[in-house]
């Protein structure tokens, strides 16, 4: 088998570990295609798994792009969202959640507030499955502080995580609720389906017009929906789409792409809502629209 053959085996686990931990596809095509230069230039003989040697070199990639990358985010115009995916539905409802629960837009935001050590080991254990053998090998640390490590992180993580995973019908139902409410400009029917301290985070980079600072509590939450649809979106289409493993909206005007929301769902209310705008991070989706 060519080191070309060998690569591309792992090539899609080897994105979907640099998307997680850096939130952009691009930087994570970036990871993915210097993984690959790196690969052209090892002698694939003395490599005793080339799963573990691709998934240490892409980890100790990613770990120090992060730690650049943080200079640059605290620069960052309002507030900083992931880089959003079109993914595909699965007829396997268990596949589904799973899928959900590890590509999310409030799963990603968690992942912000760990530090770069901390982001690897945790998804290195938690969404990929390996062991603390690997992954200390993979981020230069013993095997008995790596579990240390995923311990503190998963406590960090879960304790701001909802509890039990929002199946697939109930995503549809407050979704399509949520819709209707917006375009009848239903304040009241917005309220019912909105978290008492529901969090509104909108991304524009500084590109486009977006809050630059998350808004709080339902009814400045409603108000603020309702204002920006009567104001900006009175013509504008939105349709459903399937954004990150989970149903989002996309707004068009005059078939341009306005903006992509996605919902965090708890205990039967939206807890969050993230709106992206800007523009780069709505080129996968650009790419890839709606049937």
């Amino acid at each position: 088998m060519s080191h070309l053959e060998t690569f591309n085996q792992h090539r899609s686990l080897l994105f979907a570990i640099a998307y997680r931990m850096l939130g952009t596809v691009t930087d994570a095509e970036d990871m993915v295609q210097e993984t690959f230069l790196r690969w052209q230039q090892t002698a694939e003989a003395t490599v005793k798994s080339a799963k573990t040697y691709l998934s240490t070199v892409i980890t100790r990639l990613c770990i120090d792009h992060l730690r650049s990358a943080r200079v640059q985010r605290e620069q960052y115009v309002g507030p900083w969202l992931p880089e959003l995916i079109v993914t595909q539905q699965t007829d396997d409802p268990a596949a589904q959640v799973e899928l959900a629960d590890s590509l999310s837009i409030a799963f990603l935001v968690l992942l912000e507030r760990l530090s770069p050590i901390e982001r690897a080991v945790f998804l290195l254990r938690e969404v990929f499955d390996y062991d603390y053998d690997e992954i200390a090998q993979m981020v230069g640390k013993s095997s008995a502080n790596c579990r240390q490590i995923f311990r503190r992180s998963r406590q960090h993580i879960t304790a701001q995580r909802p509890r039990f995973p929002v199946s697939r019908q109930q995503q549809e139902q407050i979704t399509a609720k949520f819709l209707e409410a917006s375009n009848q400009g239903n304040l009241q029917g917005l309220l019912s389906l909105l978290a008492k301290d529901v969090t509104f985070w909108s991304d524009g980079g500084g590109q486009v017009a977006a809050a630059l600072k998350p808004l709080h509590g339902a009814m400045k939450v409603a108000r603020f929906l309702l204002a920006i649809h009567s104001k900006w979106l009175s013509t504008a289409v939105a349709h459903t789409i399937e954004i990150n493993g989970q149903i989002g909206i996309i707004t068009l005007i005059d078939g341009c792409i306005h903006s992509v929301a996605t919902f965090e769902i708890l205990d039967g209310s939206i807890q969050s809502i993230y709106m992206v705008r800007n523009p780069e991070k709505l080129k996968q989706v650009i790419a890839n629209p709606p049937a």
